[in-house]
């Protein structure tokens, strides 16, 4: 199935920090159809380094993020939902972001652009949904940083979500969560290539964008997956480790398809947000929704660990509401909700099917 990325364009944006932000654009795809009613409709929010093509294959041949679970018979069964994926606010790969121009200037943003959140991104998608015409989402689907949207559709737009599944996620970036974000950020500034987010017309800062990437991947994998993918295999072509090559390529890759000062805009928006509001309890912000939840967590995921998505659910519980949790056994680390879906689309099949079944009796 190819799939074209498409583009909408709305006149503005109001920020949190009451910024205003002209002629926005917000890429999306969508797959399967929508119904007569509307009510089918399901939004997927894409995780930190992710874009809009979740599903399909592009034009130059690319297969979507999260190919093996949105499609006819998968998890996300297109033959009965309509699924909508776009690219988040601040991005690089079509919604605007730091490499987008500035009409008010006619030169790229850069690090003009203003500070973006958790709660500007859902915003901006709650714009483009409202466009399609679509009142209520019957779910909002997503890992990692797509889980902290999840999050804060329910919390803040808990009238146009019947339910909601954050998968290997949190409410709040711990202190050690924040930290390899930072590691990340510096390596990008420290290259004399960034110049100060000026490098659009000259060479990009590509040797700290893939240290940067080579740290975080670090962070999605388990020590269990590395020792079996690499263990302290050598090349025989060079003599280095197997590992070091895998992270150099990770790193170079990135680099092709990834700006950098989107790279510090969106790891400092996963970094400042926090559901509770600087609350220490989450129950009094998670009274204000009604939506039912599916959490997920895998055991050997240390990035987001099972006890923040236990914070959330423990949370939902005290005030009994409607949530169903399961840790999955996996030893992929963090990358298993990209790579383990057997048992996610299993889940998640029984969760919508019940949820679309009580919609229609509502």
């Amino acid at each position: 199935m190819v799939v074209e990325t498409q583009i909408k364009r709305f006149d503005s944006i109001e920020l949190e920090s009451g910024v205003v932000i002209h002629s926005v654009d917000i890429a999306y795809e969508t797959y399967g159809t929508l119904n007569a009613a509307k009510s089918n409709a399901i939004l997927v929010v894409h995780a930190f380094s992710g874009d809009a093509h979740a599903a399909g294959v592009s034009a130059d041949g690319q297969r979507g993020w999260w190919e093996n679970m949105i499609g006819p018979g998968k998890g996300f069964d297109t033959d009965k939902y309509f699924v909508i994926c776009t690219n988040v606010l601040g991005g690089c790969k079509g919604t605007t972001g730091p490499i987008s121009i500035n009409p008010a200037t006619g030169q790229r943003y850069g690090m003009s652009f203003p500070v973006v959140t958790i709660g500007d991104m859902v915003r901006a998608q709650k714009m483009l949904v409202e466009s399609l015409g679509i009142k209520r989402l019957l779910s909002v689907a997503g890992g990692s940083m797509g889980g902290m949207q999840v999050l804060e559709w329910a919390v803040s737009h808990p009238e146009s979500v019947a339910s909601a599944i954050p998968i290997a996620s949190t409410a709040r970036h711990s202190a050690q969560q924040i930290a390899f974000n930072e590691v990340g950020r510096q390596a990008i500034m420290a290259d004399p290539d960034w110049n100060g987010g000026e490098y659009y017309d000259s060479k990009p800062p590509a040797r700290g964008l893939s240290v940067a990437r080579m740290v975080g991947h670090i962070t999605y994998m388990s020590d269990a997956s590395m020792r079996e993918k690499f263990g302290r295999r050598q090349r025989e072509d060079n003599g280095i480790f197997e590992v070091e090559s895998y992270l150099r390529y990770r790193g170079s890759q990135f680099v092709d398809r990834f700006d950098a000062n989107s790279y510090l805009y969106i790891t400092k928006a996963m970094d400042l947000f926090d559901l509770a509001n600087g609350a220490q309890s989450l129950v009094p912000v998670l009274n204000k929704t009604r939506t039912r939840f599916l959490v997920i967590s895998f055991t050997s995921d240390w990035l987001y660990p099972s006890y923040q998505s236990l914070e959330i659910v423990n949370a939902l519980r005290r005030r009994n509401q409607d949530v169903a949790y399961i840790e999955l056994t996996s030893s992929y680390g963090h990358d298993a909700f990209l790579v383990e879906v057997d048992e996610q689309a299993e889940l998640i099949t029984g969760f919508l099917a019940r949820t679309m079944k009580e919609n229609s009796r509502a």
